[in-house]
């Protein structure tokens, strides 16, 4: 059975979500991140795992579940942080960040019986998950994060490690107002959706 982890921040104001100031206040944003943190983490408890394990920059708050192991992210740049996540674990693992609260258990089931790798590619170039079916965090470090290319350059890192790579479904990163929106609109039963309405359009029943 496979490892479940999630890498992300504490949802504290002017720590989170800042490409959403303006139009939205750094509380403001921080409740869509503690929203789109809390949607995720509902995914991953209902999603069969043998772990699970937040990797946490700050400290856990009501919004985490039970059933997680909570470990500190280590210092450096998100390609170590990422790998040292990695480093953790053993056997099948797959690591989603907190930027896609339109997650589900199915996306996360993943069978890694004819394959090794995993990569999730985001509509920003990047990626919203990544698995191995054995970890290798140095397949990590080293990538370029937060540019166009992430993604890509991720996906061949791992294929000329000679790992067999699956792709899940392209998915979209909430970091803009648009992003939020349309992410809203795709999965209008999340508690994301629903704290982005109250924020838009306070006082609506």
């Amino acid at each position: 059975m496979t490892t479940l982890l999630v890498i992300a921040k504490e949802p504290r104001p002017g720590r989170v979500k800042t490409r959403l100031t303006p139009p939205f206040s750094p509380a403001q944003a921080a409740e869509l991140a503690e929203a789109a943190l809390a949607d995720t983490l509902r995914a991953v408890a209902a999603t069969p795992a043998r772990r699970r394990v937040l990797v946490l920059d700050g400290r856990p708050g009501p919004w985490l579940p039970d059933g997680f192991e909570v470990v500190p992210q280590c210092a450096g740049g998100l390609d170590e942080r990422l790998a040292d996540a990695f480093a953790r674990c053993t056997g099948p693992t797959l690591l989603v960040g907190m930027d896609t609260p339109q997650i589900t258990p199915a996306l996360l089931t993943v069978d890694f019986s004819d394959r090794d790798a995993v990569l999730g590619p985001a509509e920003d170039g990047g990626f919203w998950a990544i698995g191995m079916a054995r970890p290798e965090p140095e397949l990590l470090r080293g990538v370029p994060m937060s540019v166009p290319e992430t993604g890509t350059v991720q996906r061949e890192r791992l294929a000329a490690a000679g790992l067999r790579v699956g792709d899940l479904p392209r998915l979209r990163d909430v970091d803009t107002v648009d992003d939020a929106r349309a992410v809203a609109a795709l999965a209008p039963d999340t508690a994301f959706a629903a704290r982005l309405a109250a924020l838009t359009h306070p006082g609506a029943s």
